[in-house]
Protein backbone atom coordinates (compact mmCIF):
# COMPACT_ATOMS: atom_id res chain seq x y z
CA UNK A 1 0.00 0.00 0.00
CA UNK A 2 1.41 3.76 -0.98
CA UNK A 3 2.34 5.76 2.39
CA UNK A 4 0.62 8.48 0.28
CA UNK A 5 -3.50 9.48 1.21
CA UNK A 6 -5.43 8.25 -1.98
CA UNK A 7 -8.78 9.13 -2.91
CA UNK A 8 -11.25 8.50 -5.45
CA UNK A 9 -13.42 11.05 -7.35
CA UNK A 10 -15.40 11.47 -10.27
CA UNK A 11 -13.26 13.46 -13.08
CA UNK A 12 -14.51 16.79 -14.49
CA UNK A 13 -12.85 19.02 -17.19
CA UNK A 14 -10.54 20.40 -15.80
CA UNK A 15 -8.64 17.34 -15.34
CA UNK A 16 -8.40 16.32 -18.84
CA UNK A 17 -4.45 17.48 -19.06
CA UNK A 18 -4.15 14.54 -16.01
CA UNK A 19 -6.42 11.99 -17.55
CA UNK A 20 -5.12 11.65 -21.08
CA UNK A 21 -1.32 11.50 -19.36
CA UNK A 22 -2.65 8.24 -18.02
CA UNK A 23 -4.49 6.93 -20.87
CA UNK A 24 -1.33 7.86 -22.71
CA UNK A 25 0.86 5.61 -21.07
CA UNK A 26 -0.86 2.40 -22.70
CA UNK A 27 -2.12 3.98 -26.25
CA UNK A 28 -3.21 0.18 -27.12
CA UNK A 29 -5.04 -1.39 -24.39
CA UNK A 30 -6.46 2.44 -23.71
CA UNK A 31 -7.72 2.77 -27.29
CA UNK A 32 -11.17 2.78 -26.42
CA UNK A 33 -11.68 4.80 -23.54
CA UNK A 34 -8.94 7.34 -24.75
CA UNK A 35 -10.74 8.05 -28.15
CA UNK A 36 -13.91 8.80 -26.55
CA UNK A 37 -12.11 11.09 -24.18
CA UNK A 38 -10.53 12.62 -27.69
CA UNK A 39 -13.81 13.15 -28.82
CA UNK A 40 -16.07 14.29 -25.33
CA UNK A 41 -13.17 15.19 -23.15
CA UNK A 42 -14.61 14.38 -19.23
CA UNK A 43 -18.12 15.83 -19.46
CA UNK A 44 -20.05 12.80 -18.39
CA UNK A 45 -23.03 13.66 -20.06
CA UNK A 46 -21.01 13.96 -23.80
CA UNK A 47 -18.96 11.31 -22.70
CA UNK A 48 -21.53 9.01 -22.28
CA UNK A 49 -20.41 7.71 -18.28
CA UNK A 50 -18.19 9.42 -15.69
CA UNK A 51 -14.38 9.06 -15.57
CA UNK A 52 -13.32 8.20 -11.90
CA UNK A 53 -9.79 8.72 -11.19
CA UNK A 54 -7.74 7.07 -8.43
CA UNK A 55 -5.08 9.60 -6.96
CA UNK A 56 -2.05 9.01 -4.72
CA UNK A 57 -1.83 12.33 -2.83
CA UNK A 58 -2.05 14.95 -5.70
CA UNK A 59 -0.91 12.34 -8.41
CA UNK A 60 -3.67 11.00 -10.53
CA UNK A 61 -2.45 7.21 -11.01
CA UNK A 62 -5.31 5.17 -12.58
CA UNK A 63 -8.43 5.47 -14.23
CA UNK A 64 -12.29 3.53 -14.29
CA UNK A 65 -14.64 4.50 -17.41
CA UNK A 66 -17.94 3.68 -16.03
CA UNK A 67 -20.40 3.83 -19.02
CA UNK A 68 -22.02 1.17 -21.29
CA UNK A 69 -19.03 -0.44 -20.30
CA UNK A 70 -17.06 -0.74 -16.72
CA UNK A 71 -13.23 -0.40 -17.50
CA UNK A 72 -10.14 -0.18 -15.29
CA UNK A 73 -7.18 1.54 -16.79
CA UNK A 74 -3.61 1.58 -15.51
CA UNK A 75 -5.37 0.24 -12.46
CA UNK A 76 -3.27 -1.48 -9.34
CA UNK A 77 -4.53 -3.58 -7.05
CA UNK A 78 -5.47 -0.45 -4.49
CA UNK A 79 -7.10 1.33 -7.15
CA UNK A 80 -9.21 -1.33 -8.27
CA UNK A 81 -10.84 -2.10 -4.93
CA UNK A 82 -11.29 1.69 -4.49
CA UNK A 83 -13.15 1.31 -8.38
CA UNK A 84 -15.02 -1.74 -7.11
CA UNK A 85 -16.29 0.09 -3.99
CA UNK A 86 -17.97 2.88 -5.56
CA UNK A 87 -19.19 0.71 -8.30
CA UNK A 88 -20.86 -1.61 -5.56
CA UNK A 89 -22.41 1.53 -3.90
CA UNK A 90 -23.97 2.73 -7.12
CA UNK A 91 -24.78 -0.32 -8.46
CA UNK A 92 -24.35 -2.02 -11.58
CA UNK A 93 -25.53 1.04 -14.60
CA UNK A 94 -22.98 -1.67 -17.19
CA UNK A 95 -23.83 -4.11 -19.67
CA UNK A 96 -20.22 -5.10 -19.40
CA UNK A 97 -16.91 -5.08 -17.59
CA UNK A 98 -14.60 -4.92 -20.10
CA UNK A 99 -10.76 -3.83 -19.28
CA UNK A 100 -6.94 -5.19 -19.56
CA UNK A 101 -7.19 -8.74 -17.57
CA UNK A 102 -5.67 -8.44 -14.56
CA UNK A 103 -7.68 -5.27 -12.92
CA UNK A 104 -10.15 -6.54 -14.69
CA UNK A 105 -10.40 -9.55 -13.00
CA UNK A 106 -9.87 -8.27 -10.04
CA UNK A 107 -12.57 -6.00 -10.14
CA UNK A 108 -14.79 -8.31 -11.06
CA UNK A 109 -13.67 -10.97 -8.11
CA UNK A 110 -15.19 -8.14 -5.68
CA UNK A 111 -17.85 -7.37 -7.54
CA UNK A 112 -19.72 -10.58 -8.37
CA UNK A 113 -20.84 -11.31 -4.82
CA UNK A 114 -22.77 -8.30 -5.31
CA UNK A 115 -23.71 -8.20 -9.41
CA UNK A 116 -23.72 -11.61 -10.14
CA UNK A 117 -24.21 -13.88 -11.75
CA UNK A 118 -22.69 -12.62 -15.15
CA UNK A 119 -24.35 -14.00 -18.42
CA UNK A 120 -20.90 -14.65 -19.66
CA UNK A 121 -17.42 -14.20 -18.46
CA UNK A 122 -14.33 -14.28 -21.13
CA UNK A 123 -10.92 -14.49 -18.99
CA UNK A 124 -8.69 -14.30 -21.70
CA UNK A 125 -8.73 -12.34 -25.18
CA UNK A 126 -5.92 -11.66 -26.85
CA UNK A 127 -5.25 -8.06 -27.83
CA UNK A 128 -3.26 -7.73 -30.86
CA UNK A 129 -1.70 -4.90 -32.95
CA UNK A 130 0.08 -4.49 -35.65
CA UNK A 131 2.22 -1.52 -36.96
CA UNK A 132 3.13 -2.62 -40.70
CA UNK A 133 0.83 -4.13 -43.99
CA UNK A 134 0.65 -7.45 -44.10
CA UNK A 135 4.26 -8.80 -45.56
CA UNK A 136 2.25 -12.39 -46.38
CA UNK A 137 -1.83 -11.82 -47.09
CA UNK A 138 -2.05 -9.59 -50.44
CA UNK A 139 -5.46 -6.84 -49.66
CA UNK A 140 -8.68 -7.75 -51.07
CA UNK A 141 -9.02 -5.24 -53.86
CA UNK A 142 -13.15 -5.77 -53.50
CA UNK A 143 -12.84 -4.23 -49.80
CA UNK A 144 -13.21 -1.05 -49.85
CA UNK A 145 -15.79 1.86 -47.67
CA UNK A 146 -19.34 1.69 -47.08
CA UNK A 147 -21.21 3.90 -48.86
CA UNK A 148 -24.02 6.02 -47.15
CA UNK A 149 -26.49 4.59 -49.52
CA UNK A 150 -25.48 1.06 -48.33
CA UNK A 151 -26.53 1.34 -44.79
CA UNK A 152 -29.70 -0.81 -45.32
CA UNK A 153 -27.35 -3.61 -46.92
CA UNK A 154 -24.93 -3.08 -44.12
CA UNK A 155 -26.84 -3.20 -40.94
CA UNK A 156 -27.77 -6.94 -41.40
CA UNK A 157 -24.41 -7.95 -41.58
CA UNK A 158 -23.38 -6.11 -38.17
CA UNK A 159 -26.44 -7.24 -36.32
CA UNK A 160 -25.53 -11.02 -37.23
CA UNK A 161 -22.00 -10.73 -36.19
CA UNK A 162 -23.19 -8.45 -32.88
CA UNK A 163 -25.36 -11.23 -31.83
CA UNK A 164 -22.67 -14.24 -33.04
CA UNK A 165 -20.21 -12.34 -30.77
CA UNK A 166 -22.07 -11.49 -27.77
CA UNK A 167 -24.84 -13.80 -27.30
CA UNK A 168 -27.87 -10.86 -27.48
CA UNK A 169 -29.15 -8.67 -30.54
CA UNK A 170 -28.07 -4.88 -30.71
CA UNK A 171 -31.49 -4.60 -31.75
CA UNK A 172 -33.06 -5.39 -27.67
CA UNK A 173 -34.42 -2.51 -25.78
CA UNK A 174 -34.61 0.29 -28.16
CA UNK A 175 -34.90 -1.29 -31.50
CA UNK A 176 -31.61 -0.61 -32.41
CA UNK A 177 -32.08 2.89 -32.27
CA UNK A 178 -28.58 3.31 -30.73
CA UNK A 179 -26.92 0.75 -32.84
CA UNK A 180 -27.85 1.94 -35.85
CA UNK A 181 -26.73 5.62 -35.12
CA UNK A 182 -23.52 4.45 -34.03
CA UNK A 183 -23.17 2.17 -37.72
CA UNK A 184 -24.23 5.27 -39.46
CA UNK A 185 -21.45 7.30 -37.90
CA UNK A 186 -18.73 4.85 -38.81
CA UNK A 187 -20.25 5.07 -42.27
CA UNK A 188 -20.32 8.71 -42.60
CA UNK A 189 -16.52 8.91 -41.14
CA UNK A 190 -15.65 6.39 -43.68
CA UNK A 191 -14.14 3.77 -41.38
CA UNK A 192 -16.63 0.90 -42.55
CA UNK A 193 -15.41 -1.47 -45.26
CA UNK A 194 -16.99 -4.55 -46.58
CA UNK A 195 -17.17 -6.66 -49.69
CA UNK A 196 -20.23 -6.35 -51.26
CA UNK A 197 -21.50 -9.52 -53.85
CA UNK A 198 -25.11 -9.48 -55.27
CA UNK A 199 -26.12 -6.91 -53.04
CA UNK A 200 -24.72 -8.72 -49.88
CA UNK A 201 -21.55 -8.17 -47.20
CA UNK A 202 -19.56 -11.12 -47.92
CA UNK A 203 -16.68 -9.59 -45.12
CA UNK A 204 -16.85 -6.70 -43.34
CA UNK A 205 -14.75 -4.74 -40.24
CA UNK A 206 -15.03 -1.20 -38.87
CA UNK A 207 -12.31 0.97 -37.42
CA UNK A 208 -13.93 1.40 -34.26
CA UNK A 209 -12.13 3.43 -31.94
CA UNK A 210 -9.16 6.09 -33.15
CA UNK A 211 -7.01 8.52 -31.22
CA UNK A 212 -3.72 9.57 -32.79
CA UNK A 213 -1.65 7.03 -31.09
CA UNK A 214 -3.88 4.35 -32.46
CA UNK A 215 -6.51 2.57 -33.44
CA UNK A 216 -8.86 -0.65 -32.95
CA UNK A 217 -10.36 -2.66 -35.42
CA UNK A 218 -13.72 -4.53 -34.55
CA UNK A 219 -16.90 -6.17 -35.99
CA UNK A 220 -15.10 -8.27 -38.12
CA UNK A 221 -17.53 -10.60 -39.70
CA UNK A 222 -17.53 -13.43 -43.29
CA UNK A 223 -20.82 -14.53 -44.15
CA UNK A 224 -21.03 -17.92 -43.03
CA UNK A 225 -21.53 -19.37 -46.55
CA UNK A 226 -18.31 -17.51 -47.63
CA UNK A 227 -16.38 -18.63 -44.36
CA UNK A 228 -13.11 -20.87 -44.84
CA UNK A 229 -11.95 -18.70 -48.38
CA UNK A 230 -9.50 -16.55 -46.85
CA UNK A 231 -12.13 -13.37 -46.99
CA UNK A 232 -10.80 -12.77 -43.38
CA UNK A 233 -7.60 -12.49 -44.06
CA UNK A 234 -7.19 -10.70 -47.19
CA UNK A 235 -10.40 -8.55 -46.35
CA UNK A 236 -8.23 -7.49 -43.13
CA UNK A 237 -4.91 -6.91 -44.73
CA UNK A 238 -7.18 -4.13 -46.98
CA UNK A 239 -8.24 -2.89 -43.72
CA UNK A 240 -5.17 -2.36 -41.95
CA UNK A 241 -3.56 -1.13 -44.87
CA UNK A 242 -5.84 1.82 -44.87
CA UNK A 243 -5.89 1.89 -40.85
CA UNK A 244 -1.87 2.65 -41.05
CA UNK A 245 -2.09 5.06 -44.04
CA UNK A 246 -4.76 7.08 -42.98
CA UNK A 247 -5.57 6.80 -39.45
CA UNK A 248 -3.00 5.68 -36.71
CA UNK A 249 0.46 4.57 -36.60
CA UNK A 250 -0.82 1.14 -34.79
CA UNK A 251 -3.81 -0.87 -35.44
CA UNK A 252 -5.13 -3.28 -33.01
CA UNK A 253 -8.03 -5.72 -31.99
CA UNK A 254 -9.05 -8.51 -29.27
CA UNK A 255 -10.01 -11.47 -30.00
CA UNK A 256 -11.53 -14.19 -27.86
CA UNK A 257 -8.57 -16.95 -27.51
CA UNK A 258 -11.35 -20.16 -27.96
CA UNK A 259 -11.49 -18.68 -31.56
CA UNK A 260 -8.64 -20.30 -33.04
CA UNK A 261 -9.23 -20.00 -36.50
CA UNK A 262 -9.45 -16.03 -36.32
CA UNK A 263 -6.39 -15.58 -34.30
CA UNK A 264 -4.40 -17.49 -36.65
CA UNK A 265 -5.86 -15.54 -39.62
CA UNK A 266 -5.27 -12.13 -37.74
CA UNK A 267 -1.25 -13.64 -37.20
CA UNK A 268 -1.04 -14.28 -40.66
CA UNK A 269 -2.57 -10.63 -41.50
CA UNK A 270 0.75 -9.49 -39.47
CA UNK A 271 -0.66 -9.26 -35.90
CA UNK A 272 0.87 -10.02 -32.76
CA UNK A 273 -0.12 -10.29 -29.04
CA UNK A 274 0.91 -7.02 -26.87
CA UNK A 275 -1.52 -8.28 -23.88
CA UNK A 276 -4.88 -9.79 -22.51
CA UNK A 277 -8.00 -8.27 -22.30
CA UNK A 278 -11.06 -10.17 -20.05
CA UNK A 279 -14.52 -9.33 -20.56
CA UNK A 280 -18.07 -9.59 -18.34
CA UNK A 281 -20.86 -10.01 -20.20
CA UNK A 282 -24.52 -9.02 -18.50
Amino acid sequence: MSSSVTSTRVLEPGDLPAALEVLDRDPIANAFVAARVAIAGLDSWRLGGEMWGWYEGRRLAALCYAGANLVPLSAGPDAVRAFADRARRQGRRCSSIVGPAEPTALLWSLLEPHWGPAREVRPVQPLMATWQPSAEVAPDPRVRRVRRDEMDLLIPACVAMFTEEVGVSPLAGDGGLLYRARIAELVGTGRAFARFEAGKVVFKAEIGAVTPHACQIQGVWVAPAHRGRGHSESGMATVVEHALREVAPVVSLYVNDFNAAARAAYRRVGFSEVGTFMSVLF
